[in-house]
């Protein structure tokens, strides 16, 4: 059994986050990208799912089969791309065999994750995409056989149970990197055990409170593995010994309140940041930043997410005037609209 936690107003606020950030239609929730197809990319707005083939031209919606629940993530399957998952807020996990066109429930195991629940991440374990793990306002849990049942996961987080985040160490999958609404959690063993990493994250007196320190992205520097990068909505922070300290950094950003974070996969030391002051990169690790919101109509940015097959194509959502992409890592960014009017959907499973 988990102890009881009080939500803390920061706790709130990530739930905020989670949902979108407002209550509008055209605020773009989660985007996921195809991993080898750049025409293929996939929304979630307050409202539906889309799909689009042609790289954001036109849309379908591909809501058909789910319940009502709000989806807050999505992700493709790196090895079967026809294979899709979307986590809701308080219906659990759906699945598609066939690239969006139907879904199917996924809930066994997840019994926790219901009602009013959150579920914010999927991530694919490297060397076998069918083990999955999903961060999830009620802990995390894992699936062995692409969803068909999950175990939770929370040996060690005794102090928390809002989980936001999940990374793995692309070069060590068995090390694994939570940001929970207490701060870091590090696993060596696969999520089998976890244990605190809060050294420098999170102040001594607070630690072992439910004030401490939220956490909305961690990433593994996939240039440095020893780099780690956790943003919180409270600021930034940087480890460069695999967790086992951190250090304040990006504290001339104009928001500290950090919703989505991207490691430039081409470029070593090159960050994007998402905030509600639109996007800031940096280009030596996060010690100096500059705004990249050229052609961006509203600066409330949900979610950034860059292209796996062209390292300078980059997507960005926004809670207010819908999806955009550049096409030169940020520099300047092109409006793609909001898919939001309801499209027939037909055509085969790519």
């Amino acid at each position: 059994m988990f102890s009881r936690v009080r939500v803390s107003p920061t706790a709130l606020a990530l739930w905020f986050l989670a949902l979108g950030g407002c209550t509008g239609s055209d605020a773009i929730v989660v985007i996921a990208l195809h991993p080898s197809k750049p025409n293929i990319l996939y929304v979630a707005t307050n409202d539906y799912i889309y799909k689009s083939r042609d790289e954001g031209q036109t849309w379908s919606n591909i809501s058909r089969g789910m319940s009502h629940s709000r989806v807050i993530s999505m992700a493709v399957d790196p090895v079967y791309p026809a294979t899709v998952y979307a986590g809701t807020k308080g219906d659990a996990v759906y699945k598609s065999y066939d690239g969006g066109h139907r879904w199917t429930s996924q809930r066994n195991g997840l019994d926790d994750v219901t009602i009013t629940s959150v579920v914010n991440q999927f991530v694919f374990d490297p060397s076998a995409s069918r083990r999955i793990f999903v961060a999830t306002t009620m802990g995390i849990f894992e699936t062995r056989d692409g969803g068909e049942s999950w175990q939770k996961r929370m040996r060690g987080m005794k102090e928390v149970l809002m989980v936001v985040t999940l990374t793995v160490d692309p070069t060590r999958p068995r090390i694994m990197y939570a940001g929970t609404s207490g701060g870091v959690y590090k696993t060596t063993d696969r999520a089998t055990r976890w244990e605190k990493a809060n050294n420098g994250l999170v102040a001594p007196d607070i630690l072992k409170s439910s004030r401490a320190l939220d956490v909305t992205v961690v990433q593994v520097d996939p240039h440095t593995p020893e780099t780690v990068y956790a943003a919180t909505l409270s600021g930034l922070y940087k480890s460069i010994d695999a967790a086992e300290s951190w250090t304040r950094i990006g504290q001339s950003l104009p928001d500290q309140m950090i919703s989505a974070m991207v490691l430039d996969r081409a470029v070593q030391d090159k960050l994007y940041l998402a905030t509600r002051e639109g996007v800031h990169t940096s280009e030596d690790g996060g010690a100096t930043w500059r705004a990249i919101n050229e052609g961006l109509a509203t600066l409330n940015v949900r979610t950034i997410v860059q292209s796996p097959t062209d390292p300078k194509t980059f997507y960005v959502g926004t809670n207010g005037s819908g999806l955009y992409r550049s096409r030169d890592g940020g520099e300047h960014w092109v409006p793609l609209g909001t898919p939001s009017s309801p499209v027939s959907n037909s055509g085969q499973a790519i």
